[in-house]
């Protein structure tokens, strides 16, 4: 019974067009996993890059900066705005610093 399922023109043309996007999505599957941070950590023993926690101290100055100057910003709906914005000038600065970099 099941050889003459098989052979059905029907299933081998089903076989050929889902055969691929079935392999890609067990594929994805499988490596959804190696993409966290767990995972990276895990394999290279390292638990944070200097590059995130450097940032992370520098956005920590800065917020430490704005409500030293500006007191009770910190509860204004424009508040992380803010934040964002002078991120991304001290980042902007550092990189036409670092090269002849135009950045608009």
């Amino acid at each position: 019974m099941l050889n003459r399922l098989k052979n059905l023109k029907i299933v081998k043309q089903l076989n050929k067009t889902l055969s691929p996007r079935l392999r890609w999505l067990q594929f994805a599957r499988k490596n959804e996993t190696k993409n966290t941070t767990d995972y990276i950590s895990m394999i290279s023993g390292v638990d944070e890059l200097k590059s995130s926690s450097d940032e992370r101290r520098l956005e920590a100055m800065v917020r430490e900066q704005l409500k030293e100057e500006f007191p009770n910003i910190e509860n204004m709906k424009s508040y992380e705005l803010l934040v964002d914005a002078v991120m991304h000038n001290l980042k902007k600065k550092q990189l036409q610093a670092m090269g002849d970099i135009d950045i608009e």
